[in-house]
């Protein structure tokens, strides 16, 4: 073979290599939003079968929806669970009835896959998934540019720090653009929780692969201005901790059965075991709200509560280090 053709190959083959990674290359979505602005998050709603009412509370998530609906968002963001079992076509069918109000108010969805969506047959359940979200081009993990914030959507069924979706993770945490002020994580298990797998009535612990994740995302928030986020859910309940610079929430209240989480007397749930809820985030320049809006459901009827809140803030300029 001579060289030039060894050549030719190589340059095809290269070519070659080239297409197949932009193909696979998580899609980047940009909806057009202007500051300020604001969004809803939250999870683990499990759509299904009205009837099942232990797998998820209908009337609850019901509420919820109506309540997302109300408030008019930019987007609505969902850590994962969104129906009961992914490979079940009428499970799906309850979701597009049940959430019609989004369709007809033209809000955009944007969701993790959580476990649940892969319960069934993984092939069906993910294309069952996926014609539910045709702007995701198939893409498990991609990333979303709202104004001044980006949101990395993950999916916690592979590593967060590793492999392809690890390196995409670290590429965009490292090439962040000047303007952007908040870096919204959003994943199905959570990094940090009072949760326990062995608890009375369920629960899951933190698992060592978003451990890494939340070691990673600290120790880069130490030397950049934007400020991280992590919404998560998996865990049915509400939870907010602050490690590292960076604000992690669990919100996992949409609707699936609770889980008791053991609460200190300072934690403003201190005593209230089922936190159906969702956290609507307020985004100006620079600066951001986020608020837990709790449902309390009596006799039918819908009382909504904040107990918790919390504002971040996005410096000035990073401190300069030590020896500049």
């Amino acid at each position: 073979m001579t060289f030039r053709r060894i050549l030719a190959q190589f340059f095809l083959f290269a070519g070659a290599a080239a297409a197949a990674l932009a193909q696979t290359q998580p899609v980047e979505l940009q909806p057009q939003i202007n500051l300020p602005f604001r969004f809803v998050a939250y999870g683990d709603i499990r759509f299904t079968d009205p009837k099942d009412t232990d797998a998820s509370n209908p009337s609850a998530r019901r509420a919820l929806v109506q309540a997302l609906a109300d408030v008019h968002p930019a987007f609505i963001s969902i850590s994962g669970d969104m129906v009961y079992h992914g490979g079940n076509a009428d499970d799906w069918k309850v979701w597009d009835k049940e959430t019609a109000v989004w369709s007809e108010g033209k809000i955009p969805i944007y969701p993790a896959l959580g476990n649940h969506e892969f319960y069934g047959d993984e092939k069906i359940a993910l294309a069952n998934y996926f014609k539910h979200f045709l702007y995701l081009q198939n893409n498990r993990y991609y990333s979303v540019r709202a104004a001044s914030t980006l949101l990395l959507m993950l999916d916690s069924s592979l590593d967060e720090t590793s492999g392809p979706q690890g390196q995409w993770l670290i590429h965009e945490l490292d090439t962040l653009p000047a303007d952007v002020d908040f870096v919204y994580i959003v994943l199905h298990h959570p990094p940090y929780t009072n949760s326990k797998d062995m608890l009375l009535g369920g629960g899951h612990s933190a698992r060592h692969p978003e451990q890494a994740l939340a070691q990673m995302l600290e120790e880069r928030q130490s030397h950049t201005r934007a400020r991280f986020v992590v919404f998560a859910g998996h865990v049915h309940n509400y939870e907010r901790y602050d490690h590292g610079g960076v604000t992690y929430f669990v919100s996992g209240g949409g609707g699936a059965h609770p889980y008791l989480i053991e609460r200190k007397p300072d934690d403003p749930l201190f005593g209230k075991a089922v936190n159906y809820h969702y956290l609507l985030v307020e985004v100006d320049r620079g600066k951001m709200k986020i608020t837990m809006n709790r449902l309390e459901l009596e006799n039918g009827k819908a009382t909504w509560t904040t107990p918790d809140s919390v504002e971040i803030a996005v410096p000035a300029a990073m401190p300069a280090k030590a020896g500049q």
